[in-house]
C-alpha cells in the first residue's frame, strides 16, 4: 500500500517544479494550505444533504408548499471601520484606485476580498502558496457535499435517457472539485462553481412556477434562464474561466502533469455545456414561436415508447414531471425541464 501511495501521490505529477508535499505541510502559524484529508468532511454533509432531499420531497414537500411563507433574508451590514467611514463622509464616496491602494496599504488590506474573482492573473500569483481560508473553505466543501447528493440521487430517481451523460457530468465535477482542491487550485476552482451556479436559480423558480401552474410566468423564466446559461456557460466560462487555466496558468505557472488532467477534465464540462444548450434552445425557441413551451424533445424512461406528453427533460441541475392537461397534453410549462437531475463545475 505504501508504494501505492507513494505512485498515486507523486510530486511530479501533482505539484509544479520545485515544489513538494513537504513544502506545503508546514505552513507557518496562522496559514492553513489544502489537505486532501479535508475533502472526507464533504461526505457525511453529502449524505445529511441526500437525506433531508429525500424527506422533503417524500413527506414535506406538500405541506410546505401550502403553508410555507417565505420572507426576504436580511440584508448583512458591512463591519463599521472608522478609517473608511471617514473617507466615506469627508473626501469621497467613490475612490478611485489611488484611494484604494492607498487605503489598502493603511489598513493591511486586499484592495478587494477576491482579487481572483477581478483579475484572474491571482489565481496564480503565488501558486501553490496560497492560503486556503475558511469562507473558501467552506464553499468548497458544501458544493462537494452538494454533487455528492446529486450523484446518489441519480440512482433513485427516475432513469432517464441521459443518464450516462449526467454521471460522466457528476463524475467530473466531484473530481474537478476534489482535485483542485487537493492541489491548491482552489481559486479558479472558486470561479469555475460561481459561472456554473450563476443561472440556476432562474431553473428552481421556473419550476416552482411550473408547480403553480403560473405558465406564462414559467415560460419568461426559462427564456431568462437559456439567456443566462448561455452567457454563463458559453461566453464567461470558456473566455474567462478557460483561458485562465489554460494560458494565464502556463504563462504563470507553466504546465506540469495534473495540470494537463485539470483542463482536460474543464474541457469535458464545456462538450457538455454545448450539448445542454442545445436542447434547452430547441425547447427555448418553441417557447417563443409558440407562445408556450411545447412536449420536451426526449423521452422521460429510457424504455418508454410513447408517452411523450408527460415526459420530463434531463440535464444538469434539476428535472420535474410536468402534469398532464385535460387533454392529455402537456397542460403546463416543460421548459424548465431542459436540464435535468443535477447540476455544474458544471
Amino acid at each position: 500500500m505504501a508504494a501505492l501511495s507513494a505512485w498515486f501521490w507523486n510530486e511530479r505529477f501533482w505539484l509544479p517544479h520545485n515544489v513538494t508535499w513537504a513544502d506545503l505541510a508546514d505552513p507557518a502559524p496562522g496559514v492553513e494550505y489544502p489537505k486532501a484529508g479535508h475533502l472526507f468532511t464533504a461526505l457525511p454533509l453529502a449524505l445529511g444533504i441526500f437525506a433531508v432531499r429525500i424527506l422533503f420531497e417524500r413527506f414535506i414537500a406538500s405541506t410546505c408548499a401550502r403553508s410555507l411563507h417565505i420572507q426576504p433574508g436580511v440584508g448583512r451590514r458591512a463591519q463599521p471601520n472608522a478609517v473608511l467611514e471617514k473617507v466615506f463622509t469627508s473626501i469621497t464616496k467613490n475612490p478611485d484606485s489611488r484611494h484604494l491602494d492607498g487605503l489598502s496599504k493603511q489598513l493591511d488590506w486586499e484592495v478587494r476580498k477576491y482579487p481572483w474573482m477581478w483579475d484572474t492573473r491571482h489565481c496564480w500569483y503565488g501558486y501553490p502558496y496560497q492560503v486556503m481560508t475558511p469562507g473558501l473553505y467552506r464553499y468548497y466543501v458544501t458544493e462537494l457535499a452538494f454533487y455528492w447528493s446529486l450523484m446518489f440521487s441519480q440512482f433513485t430517481d427516475i432513469k432517464r435517457k441521459d443518464f450516462k451523460i449526467m454521471f460522466i457530468h457528476h463524475l467530473a465535477t466531484v473530481g474537478l472539485i476534489s482535485f483542485s482542491y487537493v492541489n491548491n487550485m482552489t481559486r479558479v476552482g472558486s470561479l469555475v462553481m460561481c459561472v456554473h451556479d450563476a443561472s440556476d436559480f432562474l431553473l428552481e423558480a421556473a419550476k416552482l412556477a411550473n408547480y403553480a401552474k403560473y405558465q406564462r410566468l414559467c415560460d419568461s423564466l426559462f427564456i431568462m434562464f437559456s439567456v443566462a446559461f448561455f452567457i454563463t456557460r458559453l461566453v464567461i466560462y470558456p473566455v474567462w474561466v478557460l483561458n485562465s487555466t489554460m494560458f494565464e496558468s502556463w504563462a504563470i505557472v507553466g504546465p506540469y502533469p495534473s495540470w494537463w488532467l485539470f483542463n482536460f477534465l474543464l474541457l469535458v464540462l464545456q462538450v457538455l455545456h454545448i450539448i445542454w444548450f442545445y436542447l434547452i434552445a430547441r425547447i427555448a425557441v418553441k417557447a417563443m414561436l409558440r407562445g408556450k413551451v411545447c412536449n420536451d424533445v426526449r423521452s422521460d424512461i429510457e424504455s418508454s415508447s410513447g408517452e411523450e406528453s408527460n415526459t420530463p427533460i434531463e440535464g444538469p441541475k434539476a428535472s420535474f414531471h410536468t402534469p398532464k392537461g385535460e387533454n392529455g397534453t402537456n397542460g403546463h410549462c416543460a421548459a424548465a425541464k431542459a436540464r435535468g437531475q443535477n447540476h455544474s463545475s458544471g
